[in-house]
């Protein structure tokens, strides 16, 4: 982002250093709101850009620069998610949120990675594992909001309400319809099992092995996998359910992807999988594991949504 310089006197800007230091928080509320690293770094821009049409009289007539800029970058999210469901519609195939690498895991990140600009980076906590991004797209534009700027942020239903515009008892129950959305979505729910990881390398092993009976003892009999090619490469176009069902379907997949090779990497802070060929990355998987069985598997090839694997590009 570039940041417009102060007034023609050439004085630094005063509001500058509040400016910059609003950046990682905003980053990390859209992308919890959209699920879309692209959008979310776009409604960052637009939100900076909006502050910076406004004239110094008007800057400094804002009380709080965060809260200004907060209010602003979550009403265009508002907006966007209001026409999300119909671009949706019109999406081919699955939508998937996009998968967020580690810092240390993006091209060219190595060891050093951390330690870059910290406003580049996205907490890497339970409200952006893959699990609870998927059901967030379940929710109302409303629901979604409330939910994650009250129990997310920690925003007050007083804040909430002035944010987006309702009362607090209106946002109130937006919450708690999201929560309860959230419940029925995933009655099951536990913490990440201690061995997500092994149980994931196990995973991997049996596909490359091609070992349908190590495949189906690792699935959940419900077990569900659901692909987002976007048109722009080739997936499945609606979910596989049932343990042998995906298992068999992961056994034509492996027949298919000649060299191949699968890296254990961490998708949206927990265990997942990289596929590249050739030493591009071709596809991202990240699951949800119940106990020692796996429950869903998302798989991402839409390349659109592979740029922070692929290029290095810098992404929250």
């Amino acid at each position: 982002m570039t940041i417009q310089p102060g007034p023609e006197d050439g004085l630094p800007d005063p509001s500058l250093a509040a400016l910059i230091g609003e950046r990682r928080r905003l980053i990390n509320l859209a992308y919890r709101l959209l699920g879309s690293l692209s959008e979310a770094e776009d409604v960052v821009q637009e939100t900076y850009a909006r502050w910076y049409t406004m004239s110094r009289q008007q800057q400094d007539a804002v009380e709080s620069v965060g809260g200004w800029l907060t209010t602003v970058a979550t009403r265009i999210c508002l907006n966007l998610l209001r026409s999300a469901r119909a671009r949706r519609e019109r999406y081919v195939g699955e939508w998937i949120p996009e998968p967020l690498p580690e810092p240390t895991e993006r091209p060219g990140g190595g060891p050093d990675a951390a330690a870059g600009d910290p406003a580049d980076h996205v907490t890497l906590d339970e409200s952006v594992n893959m699990a609870f991004l998927v059901v967030l797209e379940y929710m109302t534009p409303a629901e979604r909001v409330a939910f994650i700027l009250h129990d997310v942020f920690h925003y007050s239903f007083a804040e909430v309400a002035e944010i987006v515009g309702r009362s607090p008892a209106a946002c109130r129950q937006l919450a708690s319809s999201a929560r309860r959305r959230l419940r029925d979505a995933r009655p099951a729910s536990h913490p990440m099992p201690a061995d997500h990881a092994g149980i994931v390398r196990n995973f991997k092993q049996a596909w490359e092995a091609k070992d349908i009976g190590a495949l189906i003892g690792l699935l959940d009999p419900g077990v569900t996998a659901v692909g987002d090619g976007g048109g722009r490469v080739t997936a499945v176009l609606h979910p596989v359910e049932g343990g042998e069902r995906v298992a068999r379907f992961l056994l034509e997949l492996a027949e298919k992807a000649s060299g191949v090779v699968f890296l254990e990497r961490a998708v949206n802070g927990r265990p997942g999988l990289v596929a590249q060929r050739a030493g591009a990355t071709v596809a991202v998987y990240a699951f949800d594991i119940d106990g020692d069985r796996i429950k869903h598997i998302w798989a991402v090839g839409n390349p659109e949504k592979l740029r922070p694997w692929t290029t290095g590009t810098v992404y929250p």
